[in-house]
């Protein structure tokens, strides 16, 4: 059995941030202006910060 990867594209249109992710045949896309696509920056951002500092906590 082969495993699907996901695919995640990211594209300039002419005033949009192209966002495509890929499944198998599924395919997801979503186009952003400047601030929605600066605000999911910050988001991504804060996001993964946090998750590597839960990766280090330990609960014991």
């Amino acid at each position: 059995m082969v495993k699907d990867e996901r695919t995640i594209y990211v594209d300039i249109e002419r005033n949009r941030i192209r966002l495509v992710i890929s499944h198998g045949e599924d395919e997801q896309i979503t186009k952003l202006n400047l601030h929605e696509a600066r605000d999911l920056l910050g988001k991504l951002d804060e996001t993964l910060e946090d998750y590597e500092q839960r990766k280090n906590v330990r609960i014991d």
